[in-house]
């Protein structure tokens, strides 16, 4: 079955960066696009970032441009989420999702950025 599995996160300080990781399997990864979403405390998802199947095309919402990259590794079959400069409003549970007939995401990973 198809399975996401999100690492990487953790409590850190803003100004500091953090790389995210999504392990995928139970799919042919390299044909579906994939995406970063996330869940602040109390509020609903927000989508954050998505990477085209062959990598070539990304993606951000307007509040982490510049400071986020996502990227994949083919061989790996991962996702990645690298994060800079971070800031207290991107505490949140990140998930990395897609959609191989039908919407999965992970059990997510939490970041919280303390200022």
């Amino acid at each position: 079955q198809v399975q996401l599995v999100e690492a990487g996160g953790g409590s850190v300080q803003a100004g500091v960066s953090l790389r995210l990781s999504c392990a995928a399997s139970g799919f042919f990864f390299s044909i579906y696009s994939m995406d970063w979403v996330r869940q602040a405390p109390g509020k609903g998802l927000q989508w954050v970032a998505t990477i085209s199947h062959d990598g070539i095309t990304t993606n951000y919402v307007d509040s982490v441009k510049g400071r986020f990259t996502i990227s994949r590794d083919k061989a790996k079959k991962t996702v990645y989420l690298e994060m800079n400069t971070l800031k207290s409003e991107d505490t949140a549970l990140y998930y990395c999702a897609t959609d191989p007939g039908g919407k999965v995401r992970g059990q997510g990973t939490q970041v919280t950025v303390s200022s």
